[in-house]
């Protein structure tokens, strides 16, 4: 591995597809595999599955700069949103990038009453203005790899009041995010977390906290969970735990391990590995070098010419997408550019 990136992974040659899903460091598969076998076995109560949920919650808190105490989990970015959507106002102007990733995009448009306005992603800055209640978007587009600078949003939409709305799940594990720069910042942990499908991320600040209701609270977003099972009255967490779901323990499992192994290789490391490899791939193609781990390139043939040298990549709004990351190798780079450009 270069950059000094830890051997920890199984990866077949040719995994360009972190975009879709990231694969899991061996310490991520062992703690799922002893889990399951557990859970086959009854050998165990599941309490202590639940426990990774507090150290996954605690680790991503560090991964942005956020106090774990705002940081909320669920399974999925769409539902995490739905309360937040539901909360803004009948008429409330959304402004949301045209290429945006639905997830971050429908909870808004389900509602009637909202008024959603969709602009070009360069645009986007210069589409908030007086009427504009809320600015959502990805720090890094799902079908282009293009970074938005997140800093230069907020202080746009904070120059209106404007809330903003964040989804980094393409942007933690391999750029540096800071959730202060959103009043609410979600991240799916299956991609550039290199987590299990099925776990996600939610920081929201105490201020917009109390102006959401918890639509899906059940017993996990208790006060105590464990003295939440049986009836009233309503004893919901005080913090952001309030928006918590019941978790999927194994799922959480290995969240928590994945998590474990980005903190310790750390996010700058991670950084200068995948786009020093995205733009080792860009060079290859005669592009010039770019700023993301995430390539998105019209190519003659690609999918086709990918496949064929056993190379798994994605095809994302007509382009081909290339996704590097903490277990791609230099060779894995030249096998595509090899596919893609031999005669």
């Amino acid at each position: 591995m270069t950059h000094g990136i830890p051997d920890l992974w199984d990866a077949e040659p040719g995994y360009l597809n972190t975009a879709s899903y990231g694969l899991p460091p061996r310490p991520t598969w062992h703690a799922l595999q002893e889990a399951l076998a557990d859970w086959r076995a009854g050998r165990t109560s599941w309490e202590h599955w639940g426990d990774s949920v507090e150290r996954a919650r605690h680790s991503f808190a560090r991964l942005v700069g956020a106090d774990a105490a705002d940081v909320a989990v669920g399974s999925q970015v769409s539902s995490l949103l739905g309360p937040v959507a539901a909360a803004l106002p009948a008429g409330s102007r959304v402004v949301v990038p045209d290429i945006e990733f639905t997830s971050n995009l429908f909870p808004y448009l389900v509602h009637e009453r909202l008024d959603v306005v969709t602009v070009p992603v360069e645009g986007l800055l210069d589409a908030i203005d007086e009427r504009t209640t809320a600015v959502a978007y990805s720090v890094v587009q799902s079908a282009t790899g293009g970074i938005t600078d997140a800093a230069a949003v907020a202080a746009a939409a904070r120059a209106y009041g404007a809330l903003v709305i964040a989804d980094a799940t393409q942007a933690v594990g391999w750029l540096p995010v800071h959730a202060a720069a959103a009043d609410v910042l979600v991240c799916g942990g299956y991609k550039w977390l290199m987590s299990p499908r099925g776990t996600a991320f939610q920081v929201i600040t105490p201020e917009l906290a109390d102006r959401v209701t918890p639509l899906a609270a059940g017993w996990y977003a208790g006060e105590d969970p464990h003295g939440s099972f049986y009836g009233p009255p309503l004893r919901l967490a005080a913090d952001a735990r309030r928006f918590d779901v019941s978790p999927g323990w194994f799922d959480w499992v290995g969240t928590a391990a994945s998590l474990a192994v980005v903190e310790s290789i750390g996010v700058g490391a991670a950084h200068a590995h995948d786009v020093a490899l995205a733009n080792r791939f860009r060079a290859g193609l005669g592009l010039p070098a770019g700023d993301s781990a995430i390539v998105s390139v019209a190519w003659p043939d690609a999918a086709d010419r990918l496949a064929a040298a056993g190379i798994r990549a994605s095809t994302r709004a007509g382009s081909l997408r290339a996704a590097f990351h903490l277990y791609t190798t230099t060779a894995d780079v030249d096998a595509a550019v090899v596919a893609l450009t031999e005669r």
